[in-house]
């Protein structure tokens, strides 16, 4: 885009709390806003002290809304930030939620955990729809600002690593890509170390009476998964009752509903890039649109796949 923009300024970031530690807030209750509501006369409450409101403080808006810097001229760059950091949240969130799936499979709670994969679907639906507004960015948009990148790309985020690996496609090269950053790398090369979230519904089978291979049990975490045919088996003779009464028969399902959707979103960055920048090379070192073309044919929990053509 040819036009003069204008970037507004809706913070002044010189006056932001810039700690990424909580502010401090009181605590409420519903007497208090029962009290509240009458004495507003059900408005909206207007005046608060101090250099900030409670929901700036709750959510650290000011200090959010203040960390998108655009570096060149092209118009299309503030799209590109916000998105890309928007992502990042959401790759939090599905990290966080399943994080807490895993721990509820080791406590053998397929309920909860089914409910927390459940959300996790929507939040990778709505991260496939971030696709839909970068691919708004036309190559000659993308051209404006991509220098400025140098050698940044999405490959080295380390938020959708910590994704990659809890859900089971564990990659000791990706990893080493944080290795120089000593706030980040520690967790990184834990979750890299420890059993997935795949690998504990196997140890789950295990637990319900599923002849499930030793060398499936107790491994070293940190290789890339490997299917296995006793963990085939042990689906197989799972959907032989596909009842709604059969708790892993529906986990099983649900499973497969999530990798389908991680499979789409892959895939729509795929297509997106080859849509803005067909065959150059990724700013990362990587081959660009081949690379994640080899990316996009990746499918977690492979058995659940593999079992279709037998059912």
């Amino acid at each position: 885009m040819s036009f003069k923009y204008v970037i507004p300024k809706i913070v002044d970031i010189e006056e932001v709390d810039n700690s990424p530690h909580p502010r401090p807030m009181s605590v409420g209750s519903e007497e208090e806003r029962q009290k509240q509501v009458k004495e507003t006369d059900g408005q909206p409450i207007t005046e608060f002290k101090g250099n900030a409101n409670p929901y700036i403080d709750y959510q650290s808006v000011d200090l959010l809304l203040s960390l998108q810097h655009p570096r060149s001229q092209g118009y299309d760059e503030m799209c590109f930030i916000v998105q890309g950091q928007c992502k990042e949240m959401l790759f939090k969130s599905a990290y966080y939620e399943l994080y807490n799936a895993r721990l509820r499979i080791i406590d053998n709670d397929i309920a909860n955990a089914s409910q927390i994969i459940n959300r996790c679907k929507e939040i990778f639906i709505l991260l496939t729809r971030f696709w839909d507004v970068l691919a708004t960015i036309r190559p000659e948009g993308f051209k404006q600002f991509r220098d400025y990148l140098n050698v940044a790309s999405g490959q080295q985020s380390f938020m959708f690593r910590h994704v990659e690996f809890i859900l089971g496609n564990k990659d000791i090269a990706m990893a080493s890509v944080h290795k120089n950053v000593n706030h980040i790398y520690p967790a990184i090369l834990k979750n890299l170390e420890t059993p997935s979230f795949y690998d504990e519904i196997i140890k789950l089978l295990d637990r319900r009476g599923f002849k499930i291979s030793q060398e499936c049990l107790d491994r070293d975490w940190s290789k890339k998964y490997k299917p296995h045919e006793s963990i085939e088996k042990a689906w197989l003779e799972i959907y032989k009752n596909p009842e709604p009464t059969n708790d892993l028969y529906l986990l099983g399902e649900l499973l497969i509903e999530f990798a389908d959707i991680f499979a789409r979103y892959r895939f729509q960055h795929f297509t997106t890039v080859e849509r803005i920048l067909g065959l150059k090379p990724g700013t990362g070192g990587s081959a660009g649109v081949n690379w994640l073309k080899t990316m996009a044919s990746h499918r977690f929990f492979p058995e659940l796949w593999s079992i279709r053509t037998d059912l």
